[in-house]
């Protein structure tokens, strides 16, 4: 039952991700119905190796077209490249190694949602437009907070030696950095919507789209182009933080804002201020 009609679910997911506000009743339900059948009716191996998949279509699929944009787009004078130098065959090879290390240990992330979903402790809303772009915005929200907390824990010596430096081999980065992590760093990272979905309600396409909403940022953190020379709007040296983080070590610890880095400042200096 789950399997017929599989081409048609295919097609409106695909209108979903290209065409959101378009989408139509039918498709809709059909997205609904097959969202239930995942949830409730599908094995938790099933689920691991959908997942799984899915994360490894995101990293693989997108990461390439993404370069490639990016390039176009510096040719017009879009964007900038940030460092002249590139990086390495052996250090792509490294990150693409990593990756698909990540990528098993994230196959594992959907497992606590679908089975706390299944025992009423998670609640999904209904499947509305407004539903899904709130979604998305707050769990965007969310992970800022929570990558900056994994982030600082990081860089704490024993994990920055153990763990981090993984990430940091990467000192110039590509699209290909975005999951280069170790297993434990994977880990931390892949629990964002589990550590808020218990409490805060969903609905379930928000929880499906906001991995490629992730990436997409990811990408444009790690790809090594950046709008702009450096200078003028806060949101335009998102690329240049980042990039400047993984030659440096420090500072920037966010994921897409530079809010959590200044607040923690402001609150360092005044700690340091009154000792």
């Amino acid at each position: 039952m789950i399997r017929k009609g599989s081409r048609k679910v295919a097609v409106a997911f695909l209108k979903l991700l290209i065409y959101p506000v378009k989408i139509n009743v039918k498709d809709e339900e059909m997205i609904t119905k097959m969202i239930h059948a995942i949830i409730f009716e599908y094995s938790y191996a099933q689920l691991y190796w959908l997942t799984f998949f899915y994360f490894f279509a995101l990293y693989y699929g997108i990461a390439p077209v993404f370069n490639r944009a990016c390039i176009w787009l510096a040719s017009k004078g879009m964007v900038y490249k940030i460092r002249k130098e590139k990086a390495t065959k052996k250090q792509m090879k490294m990150e693409k190694v990593h990756s698909l290390k990540s990528i098993f240990i994230f196959g594992f992330s959907v497992l606590p949602i679908v089975y706390l979903i299944r025992s009423n402790s998670i609640v999904l809303l209904p499947d509305t437009l407004l539903n899904t772009l709130l979604g998305i915005l707050l769990l965007t929200l969310w992970n800022e907070i929570h990558f900056f907390v994994v982030h600082r824990i990081m860089h704490i010596p024993f994990f920055m030696k153990t763990v981090h430096k993984i990430h940091h081999k990467s000192i110039v980065p590509t699209v290909y950095s975005v999951f280069s992590f170790h297993w434990f760093e994977a880990l931390l990272l892949s629990t964002v919507p589990v550590t808020i979905l218990p409490f805060v309600p969903f609905s379930s396409i928000a929880i499906f789209l906001y991995p490629l909403i992730s990436i997409l940022l990811n990408y444009s953190g790690h790809c090594n182009y950046r709008f702009g020379k450096g200078n003028g709007a806060d949101w335009k040296l998102f690329g240049t933080r980042h990039n400047a983080h993984h030659s440096e070590f420090k500072k920037s610890y966010g994921f897409a804002s530079h809010i959590l880095d200044k607040l923690s400042n402001k609150i360092s200096h005044r700690w340091q201020s009154k000792k």
